[in-house]
């Protein structure tokens, strides 16, 4: 049988197992008490069950150890159930007792710490145009540990709306498994990476039905964190000598939940309160305030990952300075949204500021009493 022929006939029953199992994965999240209540930072009028993740997780790992075993090599297939599965355990205590930050920090720590020593996978050099290889050496823990946590972080802030991280991320797979699969053949990336991150993008189909606005499970901390995680550590598989291109293509990728994870920090800083309290200041909750629905926000923000993915994929077929004036050209059009948006807040505009400044003295001259107002008021 053709090989990409038999490759899709597995990724389809992976994706009607997944299918399958969804209404079994809600019935048992309202046996375990893992659901989710109203309050004033959720969008959901009454009860829902969550932990829909259990379901992509349970079906990605059958399919990864049974349909794919003479593919994937079984010790492979194994350390990333085996790692996900400490994540996968985190999020569904904290769907069913809210864990602290803390706590689930430490379950983040602990999966990476597995991926780094026993998964035996880091990222232990980058080589940089004009500069050459720099090697992490002892430094090559550290730095993994903050790559998987942070994108682990970044797929469960982005968790706010139905469908939201679920179809993000099978926006970000799909992307990453065209790189991967182009990379596997200058042996850059085994065919093993691209194929798993296509049975996760499976997984997620057959589960995103029930999962879309109006949503009758939510993937919950279970799901995002997994998606996040798994997102990281298929990421990682080319970076273990990761040259420039590698290293930004998964970043640009996530260019989504990495920027709205990014603003949440500054403007947590700004305001001088802690990194891990909560907001209704990300993407999701600032389009809906500017009159959007809750189904044309979740689209809107999928138009926006397709954009970033789209990027990612021109590096392929772009030389050192093209690449680097792509770079800035997002960085760029990145700034003007988020102000346009008020991702930091409505008085925290600097660029569009200074378009106002030029050519209107009378704008500055109010612009900077008004600073001046504000800075006496607090002394």
């Amino acid at each position: 049988m053709n090989f990409m022929l038999m490759v899709g006939l597995r990724l389809i029953v992976t994706l009607l197992f997944s299918f399958a199992i969804t209404p079994l994965i809600k019935k048992l999240a309202f046996k375990v008490g893992a659901v989710d209540k109203p309050n004033e930072r959720r969008v959901n009028k009454k009860v829902m069950p969550t932990a829909g993740g259990l379901a992509i997780y349970f079906s990605f790992s059958f399919s990864l150890l049974f349909l794919f075993n003479d593919l994937i090599p079984i010790q492979y297939g194994l350390h990333i159930v085996a790692s996900a599965g400490i994540i996968v355990i985190t999020g569904l205590l904290d769907d069913i007792y809210e864990l602290k930050p803390r706590q689930k920090m430490l379950g983040m720590m602990i999966a990476a710490l597995y991926v780094c020593f026993v998964f035996d996978m880091t990222i232990q050099s980058v080589s940089l145009p004009y500069i050459g290889e720099i090697t992490f050496g002892w430094f090559k823990y550290p730095i993994t540990v903050l790559w998987i946590v942070a994108l682990t972080n970044a797929i469960n802030l982005v968790d706010g709306l139905d469908g939201l991280a679920s179809g993000i991320s099978m926006i970000a797979l799909f992307s990453m498994g065209i790189v991967g699969y182009v990379s596997s053949f200058s042996g850059a990336v085994l065919l093993q990476v691209p194929i798993t991150i296509f049975i996760l993008l499976a997984s997620i189909l057959g589960f995103f039905p029930f999962n879309f606005y109006p949503a009758k499970l939510f993937l919950g901390d279970t799901g995002a964190l997994f998606l996040g995680f798994m997102i990281s550590v298929l990421s990682m598989q080319g970076l273990k000598n990761a040259t420039f291109i590698s290293l930004i293509t998964p970043l640009v990728i996530l260019g989504v939940p990495i920027t709205d994870t990014l603003f949440a920090i500054i403007r947590r800083k700004l305001n001088n309160r802690p990194i891990s309290s909560a907001d209704k200041m990300h993407l999701h909750h600032r389009l809906i305030s500017l009159g959007f629905t809750h189904r044309g926000a979740v689209l809107m923000i999928y138009c926006l990952a397709f954009i970033f993915s789209t990027i990612a994929l021109l590096y392929l077929f772009t030389n050192t300075w093209a690449t680097i004036l792509l770079i800035i050209a997002t960085l760029l059009g990145l700034q003007i949204l988020s102000e346009l948006l008020g991702l930091l807040g409505n008085d925290k505009q600097p660029l569009l500021t200074f378009f106002k400044f030029i050519g209107n003295k009378a704008y500055r001259t109010t612009v900077l009493e008004k600073r001046k107002e504000k800075k006496n008021s607090r002394s």
